[in-house]
């Protein structure tokens, strides 16, 4: 299937739904469905409509109607499935946006949570308790709840003891014919046999023929290993009573017998203490030869990389060097090894036991456990940084295909090298094998152009080889990642047909009509794996990269508004790919809907780059967008105003302070119409938590101490546009030299301040010209200030202090120097500082810039230092407020901030703080409460309370 291509749909079918969903819940915009087409496999597959469910009632509805109209209907939340199972051409159903609920129960012992929540958002709760999930897979940071509890899924240390099946306590989940099982109802038994007797006796049937010896020594052999193929039929052996077998059946189904509505889980401690080592070895048998013993240690992680991974890794310029040279022609292999304890002491012992079996090896290296984590992080940015190697330095065009496989782990060296030779007998070079060696747990990385006919014979003469190769050493072919349509031909072939027949039987009681995720784990095509097999067409290079995973979608503040950053790119695919086919009308459609949903409503903020495997800033599409659209006249407008900016900014704050005691209402009825004539991406809108001017920036030297450090500081123009929050509060020119004087720190404020910016007002639109211009004359400005170089540069709005470092480097100015006021305050002023009275607590609002730039820790010291109890929100995120985003879209900041502001509500704090002005205005308006910069609270503390 093409990008594209269109799903048909029953015209009455969604007349149906519209009618008991509401018409908001259904769509179907080309945009949005072409937006929902792709996973994070290789697969494509454009459904015929979208619902956005609400509650677990939508999503009953919508599948009681797709099982009248025998559609098919599939459930999606965090779409990062790597075989193809999170796609359909029928009805998807989103259970993300409304179903992110987590509950910490038994003091965090057991937590539910719904379909929509990440891991990380999970463990981001525990983790206040010292708790976490059990499973622990490397998609942490956006593969959500539903999809690890339908896939199974696992990860690098819960092994098969941890998964989601060993720490599963009780589910809700809603049967095609309607009916709601709750295995934490005390009643559930007896309501299941009264509402689905036939499924009851048929569980029952099947519970016992799958205990006959033969098939029970079958099913036992095949999930002693990590093992994601077929339904989890080892239920008919572990649980007795339909309602405990039918709830561990739903782990692992992949959507296509139910809809799993939130389960109760038990959590494990976290163990602080960590010891790591990387053992490198001569040959990979010598690696895996090592594992029983590491593994008899109790050794936690073991992450195997052979020799073309180490490779990659020697050639890091940053940490290539905590890989060994290569000791010969032989292929070496390495060994990441790590004990988790809970305590210092259990360390050492781990560390003692792990040396006497390290003693015994045959080592290229002489390997030192450390808990440093800077000698860890250098091994684990090589370990987790190998898929961005591979992936992001492949062709335009081409799809990485990452695959994992499990087998006993006697036969995995031979595995492993026979699996090289594949990769060398089908013209793969490019090939990895890394993976989680203690549970015989690999995987493999290979590059294929499917955009030829070619490729796609490749591809299928070496999948049917490596089914061969894992089968015949009496392994699984998916351990981790699902069956999906991926490995649903090669499920009968691994486990038999007897015991396919047993699968079979499960999905026909459970979904007769087959209208679950059709194609996924039982299938009747032999060749499905073969078919819709997603093209990528050449975009832009910002994003050709661009492997669609989804790690971006949970960070980015427009996800719950229009589209995240992996469908902004995707539907820049399929607009691509519409033109390569001449379909001018598809093109139209998708253009017409691109405006606000990819363009309007990106805050261009970055975040997704945080969360991106291969660094892949969206933003820097959606400002070529905005670039390419913008009409001249709006370019020379904006250049004009960068060349007068002083005045601009002062007429800006003096407006402010003249609309502030006007409503807001009898503001916008001018903006109203400016909006109407020129657009809404043109004209601000105003709303009554904003403030007054404040006031102008001043040019200054002020001299410290002999000896003390000497800066440049420059002071945001955003500080003179907005006022502050609190009447009578100082300005953050006054609390940020207040600061350095106590430092004893020398600061001078350039002359020509009030004509520069960090250029962000323009960058952010798209107007190159004018940022251009604005950028040439800050770093002449900054040259003459720093002595080319030799003073750092200060500023006391985050996101001014990223536009100067991006300035700088747009112009290619290497020798100067940008740091946040909040890091350097942090750095020079409060080690030395007298502790100062604080409040009981204070929430924190860390933004995208302080993220992206590394000045987290340097906030969260500040703020400790006024309040007793900082507190992060879980549901922190960037307010996407974005400069003037959040006045020309508020929508986009009230659903950026949303789940936000809904968890800092259920509490009062003492102080709100913040480093950013734009995102003070924006918590304010989410939260009713007066926001500050943590440098204005500090300040003001250290005056009163330590004014020597």
């Amino acid at each position: 299937m093409l990008r594209s291509d269109h799903s048909p749909m029953p015209a009455d079918f969604v007349a149906e739904l519209r009618q008991n969903l509401g018409q908001a819940s259904v769509t179907q915009d080309t945009l949005d469905l072409a937006a929902v087409s792709v996973d994070a496999s290789h697969y494509l597959l454009t459904p015929g409509a979208l619902v956005r469910a609400t509650s677990v009632s939508d999503v009953a509805k919508a599948m009681a109607a797709a099982k009248r109209h025998k559609v098919s209907l599939n459930f999606r939340s965090g779409g990062t499935s790597l075989s193809g199972q999170a796609l359909t051409r029928g009805l998807m159903v989103d259970t993300r946006r409304a179903f992110r609920g987590i509950q910490l129960l038994d003091e965090g012992k057991r937590v539910k949570v719904q379909p929509g929540a990440t891991v990380s958002a999970v463990n981001m709760a525990l983790s206040r308790i010292g708790r976490k999930l059990g499973p622990d897979p490397a998609s942490s940071v956006a593969c959500t709840l539903g999809g690890v509890i339908a896939d199974n899924s696992s990860g690098m240390s819960c092994g098969t003891v941890a998964n989601t099946y060993k720490t599963l306590e009780s589910m809700v989940f809603v049967l095609t014919s309607g009916t709601v099982v709750d295995t934490g109802d005390p009643d559930c038994e007896d309501k299941l046999a009264a509402a689905e007797p036939e499924l009851v006796e048929q569980l029952i049937s099947l519970r016992d023929l799958c205990r006959r010896d033969d098939l029970a020594a079958e099913i036992r052999h095949q999930f002693s290993m990590k093992n994601t193929m077929g339904y989890g039929i080892n239920s008919f052996l572990d649980y007795d009573t339909p309602a405990q077998i039918l709830q561990h059946l739903m782990i692992g189904s992949e959507g296509t017998l139910g809809f799993i509505a939130s389960a109760v889980l038990r959590t494990m401690p976290i163990m602080p203490q960590i010891s790591t080592a990387l053992l490198h070895f001569p040959t990979l048998e010598a690696a895996t030869k090592a594992l029983p013993a590491l593994v008899d240690s109790g050794v936690t992680v073991t992450e195997l990389m052979d020799s073309a991974s180490l490779e990659l890794g020697r050639q890091d310029p940053r940490d290539g060097h905590v890989i060994p040279p290569r000791p010969g022609a032989a292929a070496d292999a390495a060994l990441l090894v790590e004990y988790h304890c809970p305590d210092a002491e259990a360390r050492q012992q781990a560390e003692e036991r792990g040396n006497a079996v390290i003693s015994g090896l045959e080592l290229v290296n002489k390997p030192a456990f450390t808990d440093d984590p800077a000698v860890r992080g250098p091994i684990w940015n090589i370990r987790n940084g190998l898929y961005a190697k591979v992936a992001g330095t492949r062709p335009s065009g081409q799809t990485a295909l990452l695959e994992d496989i499990a087998v006993p782990v006697a036969s995995l060296a031979g595995v492993c090298g026979d699996l090289q030779g594949l990769f060398g007998e089908h013209g793969y070079p490019e090939s990895i094998i890394f993976g989680h060696a203690k549970d015989g747990n690999i995987h493999f990385l290979v590059l294929e152009d499917f955009r030829e006919k070619k490729g796609l014979d490749r591809y299928e003469g070496f999948t049917e080889e490596m089914v061969g190769l894992v089968l015949g050493a009496h392994g699984t072919l998916k351990a981790e990642h699902g069956t999906g349509r991926i490995m649903a031909p090669f499920v009968e072939r691994q486990y038999g047909p007897e015991l396919y027949g047993v699968m079979k039987q499960v999905k026909a009681s459970m979904d007769p009509d087959s209208i679950l995720n059709e194609g996924t784990i039982i299938t009747t095509d032999e060749q499905i794996h073969l078919k819709d097999i997603k093209l990528t067409p050449t975009v832009q290079e910002e994003v050709d990269r661009c492997v669609e995973c989804g790690y971006c979608e949970p960070v980015c503040p427009s996800r719950d508004l229009t589209l995240t950053p992996r469908q902004r790119i995707v539907v820049q695919r399929a607009i691509a790919q519409a033109q390569a086919d001449g379909d001018e009308e598809l093109v139209a459609k998708l253009r017409a809907s691109e405006e606000y949903k990819v363009i309007q409503t990106c805050a261009v903020d970055g975040m997704c780059e945080t969360n991106c495997p291969l660094h892949i800033n969206t933003g820097d599409l959606v400002r070529r967008l905005r670039a390419e659209e913008n009409p001249a006249a709006w370019q020379l407008g904006w250049e004009a105003v960068g060349k007068a900016w002083n005045p601009f900014v002062t007429v800006a704050s003096v407006a402010m302070t003249a609309t502030e005691p006007i409503p807001a209402g009898a503001t916008n009825v001018l903006t109203r119409a400016g909006r109407a004539i020129l657009g809404s991406d043109r004209i601000p809108m105003v709303s009554n938590e904003l403030p007054g001017g404040g006031k102008r920036r001043k040019p200054l030297h002020h001299s410290g101490p002999a000896g003390r450090p000497e800066v440049v500081y420059m002071p945001a123009c955003v500080n003179t546009m907005f006022g502050s929050a609190v009447p009578g509060e100082e300005t953050m020119e006054f609390s940020i030299l207040s600061l350095l004087a106590a430092a004893g720190v020398t600061v001078t404020v350039p002359k020509g301040i009030n004509s520069v910016c960090c250029g962000t007002p323009w960058k952010s639109k798209g107007m190159t010209k004018g940022y251009a211009a604005m950028r040439k004359r800050v770093v002449g400005i900054l040259r003459q200030a720093t002595h080319d170089g030799e003073l750092p540069v200060l500023s006391d709005a985050v996101s001014c202090s990223e536009g100067f470092v991006h300035e700088l480097e747009y112009e290619g100015i290497t020798n100067i120097k940008v740091i946040d006021a909040v890091q350097y305050i942090a750095d020079e002023l409060l080690p030395a500082m007298p502790a100062l009275p604080k409040v009981g607590s204070a929430a924190l609002h860390p933004t995208c810039s302080s993220t992206r730039m590394g000045w987290n820790d340097a906030l969260r010291k500040c703020a400790e230092a006024v309040a007793d109890e900082v507190y992060v929100a879980n549901d922190w995120g960037c307010c996407a407020f974005a400069g003037d985003r959040g006045l020309l879209h508020p929508e986009l900041t009230a659903s950026a901030t949303a789940k936000e502001a809904a968890e800092l509500e259920r509490r009062h704090f003492d102080l709100y703080l913040s480093a950013n002005r734009t995102c003070e205005l924006g918590m304010e308006r989410a939260t009713g409460k007066p926001w500050r910069h943590v440098l204005n609270v500090l300040a003001e503390r250290m005056v009163e309370f330590a004014p020597a």
